[in-house]
């Protein structure tokens, strides 16, 4: 107790954090943990356990509530990893202890732990794999730094043992910067005053800019930098002065913080108006006024002054778009952290911004709030869950080509070998998605069913490819898939079994491509082609490789390029994403063949009733390179009156609407051609949007800028006009 109290007391001297870990088993370190929070100076109200027991006398939350704690402060919290050690709860709770406090790890013998499975192994082995194929490599990698990081503590449990006392020796860390409220500002000085440190001043001040027109600003930083406060600073600031101000993020909790720090910041100016109907947390009134709007009602949202949005990096990029309609607009975004590490909003959004109407302010915070700098368990949770992984550097890849590269497949063992070689594959993955998250480092190490490829260039990743194992099913499991029985991990065979009606799907084996990234200064060179071509090398004795994922126009067009075709588009957005999810397959063996043959004709036939309903909003370019990307080339196939009525809508007295399928079934022949006919992209939109989605007329011409809507029909039977003597069917008159 007497070790445990001098960590707490050099936690508090420092104003930074510690790491317990109590180690042994469940029922001792359970016991040494109500010891521990009964005979020290911690506060039970600031404390917290996550996990399954409930001895503990002090606020007890199950592993399903962890996420209930994000946006807390805390003086301790006690995670329990003895029935399941999942990465995103460390992730999510370790950055909810403030400074002077302790977060503790209850864990099996550390020598032992990787030999042991639990309740999150079980997710990771999915069919055909059990439990018993799962490995040990994340457990045996986060046992090794919790041997070797400074200010780390270590109890045997069992024996009431200190093995590491996790006491730093080190000068005192550089004190937090008072706040400045004398410089010329726009905002209330009570704003700045507010302010921890000078990185908050600074980005306080860039945010100044929302009080004009045309102007974005990009707030980024780690967590615990103080962003959702500034942030709040900013809106109160802005709504004193007069202004509307929209607030919205993932859910609520997301922005509560920021409206809380934005609420306390208006009482201070006595410009919060007490008299708020319903007294709705939601909406503050001032002399402007400070509300929240859900994410999914920014497409029909009226005109603000300001809108800021909160966490914007787990937001889909098509929700964002709609942001920069806004005359001014903030985005507060974290760069590494448990949800995702921003480079989504970063690499598929930025440049949107910076093309845009708006004028671009960028600023960093890098000093933390909640700690001073230099806390020991910052330093060891982006150590352990790889938050801080990175590509290689720039310039190490200097003259590689496809051609150069080497091949590799690694394995567990030896990427958890090469510290260097986990931190620039996993860089590249993170990087390239904008959601990977703690969880996906365990499931890259440990998942049964999934294996690691890259292209390599003097040792160091150029290209890398994450495989998921799917199928290779027993027939009595793919008749439960059939009957409605769902299965994990085996994304494409679930959905062509059960959604897409085909009993025997799953007994093909396949690989799906869950992740592909290549590094920046070497894209669209063709590394990523070489990589796809090595992979069907590799697996030669499958039957495919697939790919699902938010479909968009270049990315249908770059996975047409390496030989995948298109199965299926999903009805419904992605929640991610944003985008509607396309799945493609490259057949790689008869089987496979006949798979992807099967399902390219159910594909045809049920995507022209799909379009007008469920896709009747999906994006127009998107349905065009899906179905230039089918794998074949439909009939067209018209009765007489067909015939006829096609070459009155060329001529100009027949109407599109008497009867449409006979255009439609051309339409969708022309599109599916894609190069081999001579239309134009506005053409073929027009196509999409009036004769496949039976978008109104007057809705396509806006779209498409023409004039009206008989301008649009006219431009219509222009291309019917054209269709018909590529496809040899102007000739219905004369016969």
């Amino acid at each position: 107790m007497d070790q445990v109290r001098a960590l707490l007391a050099q936690a508090r001297e420092d104003d930074q954090r510690r790491l317990l870990v109590l180690s042994g088993r469940p029922a001792n370190t359970r016991e040494l943990a109500a010891e521990i929070l009964d005979g020290v100076d911690l506060p039970l109200g600031e404390t917290s356990y996550v996990g399954p027991a409930d001895s503990l006398q002090c606020e007890t939350l199950g592993y399903n509530r962890a996420a209930d704690l994000l946006g807390t402060t805390r003086s301790a919290v006690v995670l329990d990893c003895h029935e399941r050690c999942e990465p995103n709860h460390i992730g999510q709770l370790v950055g909810t202890v403030d400074g002077g406090g302790l977060f503790v790890l209850l864990t099996p013998p550390l020598d032992t732990w990787s030999e042991r499975r639990d309740d999150f192994d079980e997710t990771l082995a999915v069919p055909p794999f059990e439990t018993a194929d799962v490995t040990g490599w994340f457990r045996k990698r986060l046992a090794g730094t919790l041997d070797t990081h400074r200010g780390v503590a270590v109890v045997d449990a069992d024996t009431r043992t200190v093995e590491r006392n996790g006491l730093v020796e080190y000068g005192p860390p550089a004190r937090r910067q008072g706040s400045d409220s004398s410089a010329d500002h726009s905002f209330p000085g009570e704003a700045y005053d507010r302010c921890i440190t000078a990185d908050q001043r600074a980005a306080l001040d860039s945010l100044e800019a929302l009080c004009d027109t045309g102007e974005a600003v990009v707030v980024e930083a780690n967590r615990g930098r103080g962003k959702s406060a500034i942030a709040g600073f900013a809106a109160a600031s802005l709504a004193h002065a007069g202004h509307d101000i929209v607030v919205t993020g993932p859910q609520y909790r997301n922005v509560a913080t920021l409206i809380e720090h934005a609420q306390g910041l208006l009482a201070e100016l006595e410009s919060l108006d007490g008299a708020r109907p319903d007294d709705n947390p939601r909406v503050l009134d001032s002399h402007g006024t400070v509300r929240y709007v859900p994410v999914e009602d920014l497409d029909s949202l009226d005109s603000p002054d300001c809108l800021i949005v909160d966490e914007a990096a787990a937001l889909p990029v098509r929700r964002l778009e709609s942001t920069l309609a806004v005359p001014s607009v903030a985005y507060i975004t974290t760069t590494h952290g448990y949800e995702g590490t921003g480079r989504g909003f970063a690499v598929r959004f930025r440049e949107r911004l910076r093309d845009g109407q708006h004028d671009v302010t960028e600023v960093g915070l890098s000093t933390p709030v909640r700690h001073a700098p230099g806390d020991p368990v910052e330093v060891w949770s982006f150590r352990a869950l790889a938050l801080d992984a990175h590509p290689p550097v720039s310039g190490v890849l200097a003259g590689a080509s496809p051609e150069s590269v080497t091949f590799r497949r690694l394995s567990s063992e030896q990427l958890c070998a090469d510290e260097t070689l986990l931190r620039e594959v996993f860089g590249l993955l993170v990087f390239a998605h904008y959601r990977t998250e703690p969880n996906d480092l365990m499931r890259l190490l440990d998942a049964p069913n999934v294996s690691v490829h890259g292209l390599f260039q003097d040792g160091h990743p150029v290209s890398v490819a994450l495989l998921s194992q799917e199928g290779g099913l027993s027939p009595d499991t793919c008749k439960r898939v059939y009957e409605g029985e769902r299965i994990r991990g085996n994304m494409i065979p679930d959905v062509l079994t059960s959604q897409l009606r085909d009993r025997s799907a799953g007994e093909t084996l396949g690989y799906r491509v869950m992740r592909i990234a290549t590094h920046g200064d070497v894209r669209s060179v063709g590394f990523g082609s070489r990589l796809l071509d090595e992979l069907a090398r590799e697996y030669s004795d499958a039957d495919w490789l697939g790919v699902g994922y938010g479909a968009t126009a270049d990315l249908v067009a770059f996975w047409r390029q390496n030989d995948f075709a298109p199965v299926h588009l999903s009805t419904t957005r992605n929640r991610r994403s944003g985008e509607h999810s396309v799945i493609m397959l490259r057949p790689l063996s008869p089987a496979g063949e006949e798979l992807l043959s099967t399902h390219t004709e159910w594909f045809l036939e049920r995507l022209p009733e799909t379009l007008p309903d469920a896709l009747a909003d999906a994006d127009t370019d998107v349905v065009r390179a899906v179905c230039r990307a089918v794998e074949t080339t439909p009939t067209v196939e018209v009765s007489e009156f067909g015939r006829r009525h096609l070459v009155s809508v060329a001529s100009g007295p027949g109407i599109f609407e008497t009867a449409p399928g006979p255009v439609r079934s051309l339409a969708l022949a022309a599109l599916v051609d894609g190069p081999e006919s001579s239309l134009l992209a506005r053409e073929e939109r027009l196509l999409v949007g009036r004769c496949l989605q039976l978008r109104p007329a007057e809705t396509v011409a806006a779209n498409l800028d023409y004039d009206a809507a008989s301008t649009c029909n006219r431009a219509l039977g222009g291309v019917v006009e054209t269709l018909l003597g590529e496809y040899d069917l102007d000739d219905a008159e004369s016969n």
